[in-house]
């Protein structure tokens, strides 16, 4: 589901808003060791399979900052802003990981306008985005990205 806004200051209007949830997105072992090797965090709970499976998850599990890292294009499923100029991703308020991704899940992003103000020109956004993933009780990641629209 998408929710379009005409404007940025189009936010301002729809705090505490459910935005809807994107599509789900493959979390595969592919992906996460591209994500080790770009982040050099080849932790054996991320990487091996054989070590993995007598771990505490049974298999391995993406990284939390992998499913973290996911959040623009989760984002971007759910929300679009017309007529902005620039979109920057200004930072984070919280962000917890409750639940692992074990590999091969699928997750996607559930996303809430928290909160929108008018910060120098642009409209600083404040969204909730929280991870599940299917089949999941626990959400895999809950964080509040702060995105600044101009």
């Amino acid at each position: 589901m998408t929710t379009r806004f005409v404007a940025p200051a189009e936010l301002l209007d729809r705090q505490g808003a459910d935005l809807g949830a994107g599509d789900w997105l493959l979390v595969d072992q592919s992906r996460i060791n591209a994500f080790a090797d770009c982040t050099e965090d080849r932790q054996w709970i991320h990487v091996d399979a054989s070590r993995a499976a007598s771990g505490p998850f049974g298999t391995t599990i993406a990284h939390g900052y992998l499913t973290l890292a996911l959040a623009p294009v989760m984002l971007q499923q759910v929300v679009v802003v017309d007529n902005a100029n620039a979109v920057v991703n200004y930072g984070l308020n919280r962000v917890r990981f409750p639940a692992p991704v074990p590999a091969g899940s699928r997750v996607r992003g559930r996303v809430a306008l928290i909160g929108a103000s008018e910060r120098g020109g642009a409209v600083e956004a404040v969204v909730g985005l929280t991870v599940e993933v299917e089949g999941g009780t626990r959400p895999a990641c809950v964080a509040e990205l702060v995105v600044r629209y101009s």
